[in-house]
């Protein structure tokens, strides 16, 4: 599932049936696993947001993102959400995949996970502009087996050297 197909959902207590609020983000720990879903703030002007743990998501399907129930939804703070994927201090979207060899593949356009599988990323798609998604497509990244492969940092992720050519291209009917 991509990320951004999450963004936007109703958030539905299981128990009740009743719409909690929207997913406006997610949120990841230091190795960059998927800590849970932000919601939206209570006010305008707040520094806390409405926030769920993963381990409280139930279900995350295409049209709704089923959580355990009210009482999942914790309050924190703005700046405890260090990394996220568009909101954060640390922003996932848009950071730059650069080669050991210091040759830029793009920029992350999005994030597939599996969500069946817990908060593991699997791939990530990757831009190069808008005028380059129209004439090649955007390129698609999987992620290793093993996380010590790329190192996830602040400005950058670092891949092992690599060309654009041994990327996947990302269907255009994909979901």
């Amino acid at each position: 599932m991509k990320l951004q197909q999450m963004i936007g959902l109703p958030v539905i207590d299981s128990r009740k049936g009743k719409r909690l609020g929207t997913v406006k983000d997610a949120w990841f720990d230091e190795h960059w696993l998927l800590r849970g879903i932000v919601m939206e703030a209570r006010g305008w002007f707040s520094k806390f947001v409405r926030a769920v743990l993963w381990d409280d998501v139930l279900t995350c399907g295409e049209d709704a993102v089923f959580i355990i129930g009210a009482g999942s939804i914790r309050s924190m703070r703005m700046t405890e959400i260090q990394r996220s994927f568009q909101s954060g201090c640390i922003r996932l979207k848009d950071l730059p995949v650069v080669t050991i060899e210091g040759i830029q593949l793009g920029r992350v356009s999005d994030v597939y996970f599996d969500p069946y599988r817990g908060t593991q990323i699997v791939g990530y798609e990757l831009t190069d502009g808008f005028v380059a998604d129209l004439m090649e497509g955007r390129k698609w990244l999987r992620a290793p087996e093993d996380p010590d492969v790329f190192m996830l940092g602040e400005d950058a992720i670092i891949v092992p050297a690599m060309n654009e050519a041994d990327l996947e291209p990302v269907a255009a009917s994909d979901p």
